[in-house]
């Protein structure tokens, strides 16, 4: 009887195993699930990153790759270090990435502003939608290199013609996701708004717009790359500074180090400000639906 007791009370002692059920450790698993999934993505991003270089150098040196035509990756280390220490032949390299920077964000914002509005009033009023859409169609239709072309004749060598293509790069991809934003906008919604005595004005700003922000913001990730092409497509058809111009320039001294280095700083430059894109996404969309890669995890 008293070895029974003994046991019992350390048994009693023992501490308590948490439920494998409870929601508190489903969470936390789910948690830890997640982080080991980050980690694991970047472990690989970095090993394929490690690996196509330490392959590019490899292939440059043994002359499997011809580093003349196709650069290799310490020689664009290189020049890229030159760039920020020497300048380049246009001038400091801070000052070229911030003319493509000038000209990609004044683009990106004429061209997202005017997207937008066009998408809405055209998405709400079917005459207007009707009467325009063959316009769209055309202007949407010409090659953006004739366009540029075109700037550049037109507004000349500085940032006009740069903002100009920027604008029609970005313009009609925002345009079309909110014109079908306000398509596909909630028809009971709507119904219910206009029965209790909504105006047009406030159906819009209260129903529609909320309803296609989604759609709006997607549209802002794709569009900031298509406005920084266009600045760059219209510095290299014809500028006086800025990354186009310094490709161009490398590409005319068969410089490939140049033309490599500056398509790797544009490449940084467009995750940076995607980041900071993300970032304010973030705060103006507080809530959204949970991913469906973190669902099933």
């Amino acid at each position: 009887m008293t070895v029974h007791t003994e046991v019992s009370t350390g048994a009693a002692r023992s501490p308590a195993r948490p439920d494998p059920n409870s929601s508190s450790e489903i969470e936390r698993r789910a948690q830890a699930a997640l982080k080991r999934r980050r980690i694991t993505v970047i472990t690989l991003r970095l090993a394929i990153l490690v690996v196509g270089l330490a392959g590019w150098e490899i292939g440059a040196r043994t002359g499997v790759i011809d580093p003349f035509f196709f650069a290799s990756p310490l020689g664009i280390w290189d020049q890229i270090i030159v760039w920020f220490t020497e300048g380049t032949s246009m001038g400091p390299l801070w000052l070229q990435i911030w003319v493509t920077l000038e000209e990609t964000f004044v683009g990106f914002f004429i061209g997202a502003v005017g997207g937008v509005l066009c998408g809405i009033i055209l998405g709400r009023n079917k005459l207007l939608a009707d009467v325009f859409s063959i316009y769209i169609k055309i202007a949407n239709s010409v090659p953006r290199v004739v366009l540029g072309s075109v700037f550049i004749i037109a507004l000349g060598l500085g940032m006009a013609s740069k903002v100009a293509l920027a604008v029609v790069m970005v313009f009609f991809v925002v345009f079309a996701n909110a014109f079908q934003g306000v398509r596909e906008a909630d028809r009971a919604m709507i119904a219910n708004a206009q029965i209790l005595g909504a105006s047009p004005l406030q159906i819009t700003t209260a129903v529609v717009i909320p309803s296609a922000m989604s759609w709006i913001l997607a549209s802002l990730h794709v569009s900031f790359g298509f406005a920084l092409v266009g600045a760059v497509v219209g510095e290299f058809l014809g500028a006086k500074q800025g990354i186009g111009l310094l490709i161009s320039t490398a590409q005319g001294a068969f410089n490939a180090n140049g033309v490599f280095a500056a398509m790797i700083i544009l490449a940084v430059v467009a995750l940076v400000v995607e980041f900071l894109i993300t970032l304010v996404e973030n705060q103006l969309v507080k809530w959204r639906p949970q991913p469906f890669n973190e669902q099933a995890t």
